[in-house]
């Protein structure tokens, strides 16, 4: 996978935002698993299908063996379209269902072990971002070997709020200016501030809700590239 100049789009997955009653119309009719996984397979398809650039596997508490069944569906989707499929974490997730690469939390493996790994394994193609907020922790995911970084979060958003007040657009255009990997905006992104995060210099944005929670996935995708 190559980072590429254009604005990148990120579709972060979270099930635990979705209705239960939203499974009913679910896309893939073999599945038989819990609703709101069922969901996320809908979801998942929809995003792949308007052509998002990335989707970033985001399945905390959600056991091995269904987050596995998840990721290949997702790899197995994404197959010749131009979309990216990134594991948050699972490393071992991420390998077994030959992703597109890893993201790395704070209580994941540390980055320099994955860093060398790839090394090691001669697997360069393989993609590794970290989640950062701050200045300090983006500009050393760099000197540990990212390939990018999410930054936030920029604008108040319930699902990182655990991450502290935000950040603001001044702050993550210091970030966009201080390391030289891509930066993808998070945080209470929507497509109305969208273009300042790529105004401050950001990459892209990712997003949970934006993606979502939308009713036109290809609608959504066609405004989006239009900023």
């Amino acid at each position: 996978m190559r980072i590429e100049h254009k604005p990148i789009f990120c579709y972060v997955t979270d099930r635990s935002s979705f209705e239960v009653s939203s499974a009913s119309n679910r896309s893939e009719p073999n599945r038989v698993l819990l609703p709101e996984v069922n969901s996320l397979y809908d979801s998942i398809s929809r995003t792949i299908a308007a052509g998002i650039d990335w989707i970033q596997i985001r399945e905390k508490g959600l056991d091995t063996r269904t987050l596995l069944e998840v990721a290949r569906f997702a790899v197995a989707k994404a197959q010749a379209t131009s979309t990216c499929v990134l594991i948050n974490d699972r490393l071992d997730v991420a390998l077994a269902a030959n992703a597109n690469g890893v993201h790395l939390g704070e209580k994941s493996l540390p980055l320099e072990a994955v860093a060398g790994w790839r090394r090691s394994s001669g697997r360069l193609d393989f993609q590794i971002g970290v989640s950062c907020h701050s200045l300090e922790s983006a500009c050393a995911a760099e000197a540990g070997g990212a390939d990018y970084i999410f930054f936030g979060p920029v604008f108040a958003t319930p699902s990182k709020a655990a991450f502290g007040a935000p950040q603001g657009i001044d702050r993550l255009r210091e970030v966009c200016n201080s390391v030289k990997i891509p930066v993808l905006a998070i945080g209470g992104v929507n497509v109305k501030n969208a273009r300042d995060c790529l105004k401050a210099g950001a990459s892209g944005i990712a997003a949970i809700r934006l993606f979502q929670n939308v009713k036109d996935s290809a609608e959504l995708a066609a405004e989006l590239k239009r900023i």
